[in-house]
C-alpha cells in the first residue's frame, strides 16, 4: 500500500466519533493505536484501541466505534480487544473502555459468540491484577453489557443505555445507578471522559504498586460540613454508587496525599444493598492495597444476610484497615465494621461515641434495670444518660475494644499518623483459591 493511501486510512479513522474519545481521554500526543488498520469484512474494525498517558500515567483503553457498523462487537473487534488485554496484563497498566455499540454482527454466528467469550475471559483475567474502568456513553446492550458491568468501575452518561437485554429493557443510568451497576452518573459524554481520567489518579496502575500521591492540601471549607470532609483533603473525595444502598457511603479521598478508600455508615441499621456497596468496595480496596478508612455510626444490620456480607469483606481483608467511631456502634455493627470481626488495625472514637452490644435502652433495661423505673416518656433520656456514663468510648477503652479516643480537631493527624505506620502492613495468610462467604 502506498503512503498516501495508508495517510488516506489514517485519516479516515481519526475522523471518527471513537477515535476523538480516546485521544480526548489521553494525555495530547500520546495515543499509539493497535491494530489500527485491521479489517472487519470489507471496513476497519469496530473500535479503536491503544495506550497511551493519562496525567503521565500509563494506561491502555479502547473506545467501540459507532461510526463503523454501528460499533457492533465482530470477531475482529474481539480480536483487538483481546491482543489490547493480553498487553495490559503482561505490562500491568489499567483498562478503560468507551462503550457504544448497537449489539452485534449476528451472521458472523458461532465466531462471534466464541470472541465475545475470549474477550470476557480476557477481562476476568485481568480482575484484581490491574484496574478496569468502563465509560458508557451510548447504547450497550447483550454481551457488550456483561463486558462492562463487569468492570470494577462503571461511569454512564445520563443518555446512556446498559442492559443484558437486547430490547433495552431497565437499561437506563438512573436505573443501573439505583441497583449498583453505574459507579458514577454523569450529565453528558464530555463529563464521563473527565470522570474516568480523575479516577485514574486515585487509582493504582496494578495491585503490585501503589497509587499515585498528591500534594498535601487542608481539608476544604465548604466541604459537605461532615466529619469526612473536614478530615481528608481538599477537594479530594470522588463519591461512587451515590444512589445505591443509601444507609452507607463509599468514596476515594486523599489524606495526606495519600488514596485511601472511605467508607461511612450514616446511623441507620444497613440494609443488603448497603452491605453489598460496601462489601464490593472494600475487596476493590483490598486487591489494590488501598487503606480503607470506615467511620462508623451504625446500630446495626437489618438481616444476618446483609452483616454476614460486609463482616467477611472487612475479616478477609489485608490492607490497612482504621476505624473511627463517630457516633454509635452498637451490637453487630461494632463487630463488623470496628472491633475483633472487621479485624482493624487501629481502632479510634471521637469523645461522645457509644459502644454497646445492643441499643442503648435494651443496654439500660439489661445493665441497670432500676434506673429505667420511670415513666415511658422519659425512659429514652434516661436510657442515653446511662450510655454517656456506660457505653462511653472511655468505658471501651478502658477494655481495651478502642485504642485512642480523638478529638475531632486532632483526627486528620491521627489517621495521617496512623496510616505512615501501618505503610509497612505485611499480613500473610492461609492458602486458598479464594472465600466462599
Amino acid at each position: 500500500m502506498s503512503i498516501e493511501k495508508i495517510n488516506q486510512a489514517k485519516a479516515e479513522i481519526a475522523a471518527t466519533s471513537a477515535y476523538k474519545t480516546i485521544t480526548a481521554f489521553f494525555d495530547a500526543d500520546s495515543f499509539c493505536e493497535i491494530d489500527a488498520f485491521a479489517k472487519s469484512g470489507e471496513g476497519f474494525a469496530e473500535v479503536v484501541a491503544g495506550f497511551g498517558t493519562v496525567e503521565g500515567m500509563p494506561v491502555y483503553a479502547f473506545a467501540q466505534n459507532s461510526d463503523i457498523c454501528g460499533g457492533a462487537m465482530s470477531k475482529a473487534q474481539a480480536a483487538k480487544l483481546k491482543k489490547l488485554y493480553g498487553l495490559a496484563l503482561k505490562t500491568g497498566a489499567p483498562v478503560v473502555g468507551f462503550y457504544d455499540s448497537v449489539g452485534g454482527r449476528l451472521n458472523q454466528g458461532t465466531e462471534l459468540l466464541a470472541g465475545c467469550g475470549d474477550v470476557l475471559n480476557a477481562a476476568a483475567s485481568l480482575s484484581g491484577v490491574v484496574p478496569q474502568i468502563s465509560v458508557v456513553l451510548g447504547t450497550c446492550l447483550g454481551t457488550n453489557a456483561l463486558n462492562a458491568a463487569s468492570a470494577d468501575i462503571v461511569i454512564m452518561s445520563k443518555d446512556a443505555q446498559l442492559s443484558l437485554s437486547v430490547t433495552g429493557k431497565h437499561s437506563d443510568a438512573a436505573y443501573n445507578a439505583e441497583n449498583g451497576i453505574a459507579s458514577i452518573v454523569c450529565d453528558d459524554a464530555d463529563k464521563a471522559i473527565k470522570a474516568a481520567k480523575e479516577l485514574i489518579l486515585y487509582l493504582p496502575s496494578n495491585n503490585l504498586t501503589m497509587a499515585p500521591q498528591s500534594f498535601e492540601e487542608a481539608p476544604a471549607e465548604d466541604g459537605c460540613g461532615c466529619v469526612v470532609s473536614r478530615t481528608v483533603d481538599g477537594n479530594s473525595i470522588v463519591k461512587l454508587f451515590n444512589d445505591y444502598g443509601k444507609e452507607a457511603n463509599v468514596r476515594f479521598a486523599r489524606l495526606g496525599g495519600q488514596v485511601v478508600g472511605i467508607v461511612v455508615t450514616k446511623g441507620k441499621e444497613l440494609g443488603c444493598k448497603s452491605a453489598n456497596k460496601v462489601a464490593k468496595f472494600v475487596r476493590f480496596c483490598d486487591a489494590f492495597s488501598l487503606p480503607v478508612v470506615t467511620f462508623v455510626n451504625c446500630p446495626g444490620f437489618e438481616s444476618i444476610k446483609s452483616a454476614t456480607k460486609a463482616s467477611a469483606a472487612y475479616a478477609e481483608a489485608t490492607t490497612v484497615k482504621i476505624s473511627v467511631v463517630t457516633g454509635k456502634a452498637i451490637g453487630s455493627g461494632y463487630v463488623a465494621l470496628a472491633g475483633t470481626g472487621a479485624n482493624a488495625d487501629v481502632v479510634y472514637a471521637l469523645p461522645d461515641a457509644v459502644i454497646s452490644p445492643v441499643n442503648v435502652e435494651a443496654a439500660a433495661f439489661i445493665m441497670a434495670p432500676e434506673v429505667m423505673n420511670v415513666a415511658t416518656d422519659k425512659q429514652a433520656e434516661v436510657a442515653q444518660k446511662f450510655a454517656d456514663e456506660n457505653l462511653s468510648a472511655y468505658n471501651a477503652a478502658q477494655n481495651g475494644y478502642v485504642d485512642g479516643i480523638v478529638e475531632e480537631a486532632q483526627l486528620r493527624q491521627t489517621l495521617i499518623s496512623a496510616l505512615d505506620m501501618l505503610s509497612g502492613k505485611r499480613v500473610s495468610t492461609l492458602s486458598k483459591k479464594h472465600s466462599t462467604i
